[in-house]
């Protein structure tokens, strides 16, 4: 049974979304503010963190910073009940692995926590990539470059994986959305583009200043030789 904290100062949706969570095969633990969430978070890591933009004691998103900083790979999806694009762009930026607006409908956010839980316990073990200067291993979710090492989100790792086996090779956004974020993106949707916007300021260019992850318009990606 996959553990979840819920996140949320809003008492009554954490009751209705932790009551049908808890009937779809979760266990959830609720908290309702950045400090009593940091208590247990610092007690046990859950398997994955539903987080709302706006807290009483502070931003959603700075506790999101600081998550990333402390657990890099633990999956987290965010809520908003403004819905505002800047907040959707700067969850993503800061980390987030996906993000629903408020109201959302419970049914999504299962199909979403699923995928991302999927996405974080692999069928098989990943072997190390290796090309040129850059080694990745998906199983620590870490890049090196000339020995300096980063810590990549989920998303950004499984987004890095799918590019390095295919390297050279443009993939279809569509089928890199469903790798990196287990979903298929909607219209206006952004949410790769971000992961992947993320990753380049990570790992950065080639030595000879050419892109690593190249953009082909309205088409996908690859990762250039």
């Amino acid at each position: 049974m996959s553990e979840l904290l819920l996140i949320d100062d809003d008492q009554e949706l954490c009751e209705l979304l932790g009551s049908w969570l808890t009937q779809e095969g979760f266990a959830v633990r609720a908290c309702h503010d950045g400090q009593s969430a940091r208590q247990a978070l610092a007690a046990q890591a859950p398997a994955a963190v539903v987080l709302d933009v706006m807290l009483p004691d502070g931003s959603g998103l700075e506790l999101l910073k600081q998550l990333r900083s402390e657990h890099a790979e633990l999956p987290v999806l965010m809520l908003s009940a403004r819905g505002e694009p800047l907040d959707r762009i700067l969850g993503l930026e800061l980390g987030a692995d996906d993000y629903l607006a408020k109201p959302c409908d419970p049914r999504e956010l299962t199909a979403r926590l699923r995928a991302v839980l999927r996405r974080s316990h692999p069928t098989a073990p990943a072997t190390q990539v290796e090309i040129g200067d850059l080694a990745f291993s998906p199983v620590r979710g870490v890049v090196s470059i000339d020995e300096r090492e980063m810590t990549l989100t989920l998303s950004e790792s499984r987004i890095l994986e799918a590019l390095l086996r295919q390297p050279g090779e443009p993939l279809d956004k569509q089928e890199l959305a469903q790798i990196g974020l287990g979903r298929k993106l909607t219209l206006y949707d952004r949410s790769l583009d971000m992961h992947v916007s993320n990753l380049r300021k990570k790992i950065g260019p080639h030595p000879d200043g050419r892109p690593r992850i190249v953009a082909l318009r309205s088409r996908g990606y690859y990762y250039s030789l």
